[in-house]
């Protein structure tokens, strides 16, 4: 099976830790998060991983090398001389999967999930859709909208009052509200829809999918299941953000480039809360 890793952000949430190192080698228990990401999808079972690149590249090839690739075949698609963000990610990296059926996971290097990716890719295959993205309950002012078969419909700014796409009328008893959660997965068809001119360059994938949801299906594998961002840290079950000023209900305070704070920490990535990585 195919993944992607996106682990090409600038990571500017955990300044001033990605003034020296790009976000995807940020450790969290004591690991860097990319290899977090790696070792997930090699036990799902994912045997060849795309990671993009850009802020500080040249560590994160070293940081492979150093590693013999986890013993997997593992492809860089270079965006050093230009951010192409998410949807432009995937498109600039077609290549290594655009010559088969076979669909490709693509996973946030910032998100830390006990979520079976196995199990993902599976209920992609039975929906036989274009995309199907991991969403979730968690609590946020922006959802993303699916109607009572799973499909994808639309999206709501509950504190803007805004929706999209454009004309798209909210009715809140046809439609389900979840949070997108970094991770989904793609049939190689997808690169047929990205032929349109609009979609060359630079582009996010949350615009394209608003933009073509109309055009075709994308589904949402709708869960409970908590998924993490190591931008920001748990500790005894509460939400602190991990960049200054610190916030924490202990000494020391927890911080990120502190794995045995993280480790120990209840609510946190390696705790023991309900949901934890």
């Amino acid at each position: 099976m195919k993944a992607m890793i996106f682990a090409a952000g600038l990571g500017s949430r955990l300044k001033p830790l990605t003034d020296t190192m790009p976000k995807a080698l940020v450790p969290v228990a004591g690991r860097p998060m990319l290899e977090h990401v790696i070792l997930k999808l090699k036990a799902s079972g994912f045997t060849e991983i795309v990671i993009n690149i850009h802020h500080f590249g040249e560590q994160i090839i070293d940081f492979l090398k150093a590693n013999n690739d986890f013993g997997l075949t593992l492809h860089i698609s270079d965006e050093r001389d230009l951010l192409l963000d998410t949807g432009g990610g995937i498109r600039k990296a077609r290549r290594f999967f655009e010559n088969s059926d076979e669909p490709f996971l693509v996973h946030n290097v910032d998100i830390l999930s006990d979520m079976n990716l196995k199990e993902l890719y599976d209920f992609h295959l039975r929906n036989g859709s274009v995309a199907t993205l991991l969403a979730s309950r968690r609590k946020t002012s922006r959802y993303l909208l699916f109607d009572a078969e799973q499909r994808l419909r639309g999206w709501i700014n509950k504190d803007t009052g805004q929706v999209r796409p454009e004309g798209f009328l909210y009715d809140e008893s046809l439609y389900r509200e979840y949070a997108f959660s970094g991770i989904h997965v793609f049939s190689p068809a997808v690169f047929l829809l990205m032929e349109v001119p609009c979609w060359k360059g630079k582009f996010s994938i949350m615009d394209f999918y608003l933009a073509t949801c109309g055009q075709t299906d994308y589904y949402g594998s709708l869960t409970e299941w908590r998924t993490y961002k190591p931008s920001e840290a748990w500790c005894c079950g509460k939400r602190y953000r991990t960049q200054p000023p610190w916030g924490c209900c202990r000494t020391p305070c927890v911080q990120p480039q502190c794995p045995e704070c993280l480790r120990g920490c209840a609510g946190g990535p390696g705790g023991s809360a309900p949901g934890g990585y």
